[in-house]
């Protein structure tokens, strides 16, 4: 069995966390809400520009 590999940089479209969590939900219960909140205080905190950063 030969698998597709992706090149280096290249993230998939879907990581194995969101898969599960098509399966099973947010909460490991299927079709239920995803609960969790961004708190205001955590947005105000994240940087609205993320720096990609420099290659040396």
């Amino acid at each position: 069995m030969t698998r597709i590999r992706e090149p280096n940089g290249v993230e998939p479209e879907k990581s194995e966390d969101d898969i599960q969590r098509e399966q099973l939900g947010p909460r490991g219960v299927p079709g239920a809400p995803d609960p969790a909140r961004m708190t205001p205080q955590r947005e105000k905190k994240t940087p609205k520009y993320i720096d990609p950063g420099h290659t040396a």
